[in-house]
């Protein structure tokens, strides 16, 4: 089911949150009328270089574009320009055609408080959080928005001026670095001619980013039996099936040098206070049976009357930076995430595993 990142009853006015256990969220693109009409009025404001144009459209049609083209304008996307397609969300393309996004482009309805344009960003830092005094003026001009706070995480991408957001529950969305301009789209690359699909890079070190982040206490950890070769990390339910059946395999991996370290990522409504009684275990041995006992028996343990901390809660919206589609979700330690099943060969040959 599609879900609207953004939605109101008269123009644009809350994200909507949305999480669908052991599934996939997305985003819907409908559109007001009222949106597309202010962003077009925008548009229109800008000039465009035939030479670019006619670069553009030579590119699309290499990659494989065969919808009508009917016009190409600057996009109130940073750095990039607005290809309408005909009967098709339009298309939002860097100048050298490399970075493409699809997506209606929606209107902040917020006040905008900081007008002035902050440094933007550089290629090192591609997939590193936004500064402090970019993620506050960011904040300052989304007050309309709700779910918006310090704890959503921004990301610096390979466009200058676009920056990559996710709801506290996981949901992408892409954003003019003003937060202007939002769109539930997600960045992808041509190269050699070609869509080659999301831009990986950028995912990898924004992945690693956030992993770095993550309070290695607040991990449940089963260590390699055998020399370590590999190390993961899991986002896991308690009450998700395909995850149970994960931890079946782990006795395996760490048999064969992996070392898995688990993140408390509840999605099934009744999820979050099973996990805290499990997370509440005073050491880390206590947790792992206590997780252990959930994930092979089905017995969840109940918090003690003397647990009044949240152990879960912290790495778990530390990782809504990793966008978590569905879970299990495996990450190398690399910041690479695991697309088949885990129970594939190829699972190991992704762990560099023999």
């Amino acid at each position: 089911m599609k879900l609207s990142l953004l939605t109101s009853t008269t123009f644009i006015g809350t994200f909507i949150v949305a999480t669908t256990a052991c599934a996939q969220p997305s985003a819907n693109d409908a559109m007001s009328k009222n949106t597309s009409q202010n962003v077009a009025s925008s548009q229109a404001a800008g000039t465009m270089n035939q030479s670019i144009d006619s670069h553009l459209r030579q590119v699309l049609t290499q990659a494989g574009i065969k919808t009508q083209i009917t016009s190409i304008a600057p996009s109130n996307l940073p750095n990039m320009y607005q290809v309408t397609l005909a009967g098709q969300a339009p298309l939002h393309i860097t100048k050298d055609g490399k970075y493409v996004i699809q997506g209606e482009l929606q209107k902040n309805p917020s006040k905008r408080v900081v007008t002035k344009t902050l440094p933007r960003s550089h290629s090192e830092q591609i997939g590193q959080p936004v500064s402090a005094a970019v993620k506050s003026a960011m904040l300052a001009n989304m007050s309309a928005l709700k779910n918006m706070s310090s704890k959503t995480p921004f990301f610096y991408t390979a466009v200058p001026g676009v920056i990559w957001g996710a709801t506290l529950e996981g949901v992408p969305f892409l954003l003019s670095d003003d937060a202007q301009y939002i769109t539930d789209g997600e960045i992808s690359v041509i190269e050699n001619g070609q869509f080659v699909g999301l831009d990986t890079a950028f995912e990898q070190r924004k992945n690693q980013s956030v992993l770095a982040t993550l309070d290695d206490k607040q991990l449940i950890r089963y260590p390699a039996t055998s020399t370590e070769k590999a190390v993961i990390y899991v986002a896991d339910d308690v009450n998700c099936p395909y995850c149970r059946r994960f931890h079946q395999q782990i006795p395996m991996l760490n048999a064969k040098g992996v070392t898995v370290n688990v993140i408390g990522y509840p999605i099934y409504e009744q999820s979050p206070a099973q996990m805290r009684g499990i997370w509440c275990q005073t050491d880390a041995n206590s947790r792992r049976q206590a997780f252990d006992k959930a994930m092979l028996q089905g017995e969840m343990t109940p918090a003690s009357a003397s647990c009044d901390v949240d152990q879960v809660t912290p790495n778990r919206d530390k990782a809504a930076g990793l966008a978590v589609m569905a879970t299990p979700a495996i990450y190398r330690e690399d910041g690479v995430l695991y697309q088949a099943s885990f129970e594939s060969p190829e699972f190991l040959e992704f762990l560099g595993i023999e």
